[in-house]
């Protein structure tokens, strides 16, 4: 028989993977879960968005190389230190991540308001508890 643990991480992941079908963009999940972050922390460097990410920094370097290429995010010059960078959103980063949010947002919208108040009630309470989780 599964655990609860087992339960919820297979629960958590095939709602992942739901969400995920709702993505149009060219992005992988993974750019978009760094983008994600640049948007939020604001101009940072590599090594900083890679401990948000608990990610080596090589691997977030070929990330961040790809979101620059694409003109999602912009690199330049760290203002402290010259032989460091900083990476930050651009416009076509922030319009992308918008829309598939917004997409995404829509989807699960529907989806819970064909349940009953008694499970939004719970799912709210639950969502707090797994955000509490991933930060630990």
């Amino acid at each position: 028989m599964a655990t609860d643990a087992q339960n919820l991480a297979a629960s958590i992941a095939r709602l992942n993977r739901r969400l995920r079908q709702e993505r149009r963009s060219e992005l992988t999940p993974t750019q978009l879960s760094v983008l994600s972050v640049v948007r939020k922390i604001g101009p940072a460097t590599p090594s900083a968005i890679a401990a948000l990410e608990r990610v080596q920094p090589p691997s977030i370097t070929r990330t961040l190389t790809g979101l620059v290429d694409g003109g999602y995010a912009l690199k330049s010059p760290d203002p402290h230190d010259g032989r460091q960078v900083q990476i930050k959103i651009s416009a076509l980063g922030e319009t992308t991540l918008a829309n598939e949010r917004s997409r995404r947002d829509q989807w699960l919208a529907r989806q819970l308001d064909e349940l009953a108040l008694e499970d939004r009630a719970t799912l709210r309470q639950a969502a707090k508890i797994m955000r509490d989780l991933a930060d630990t």
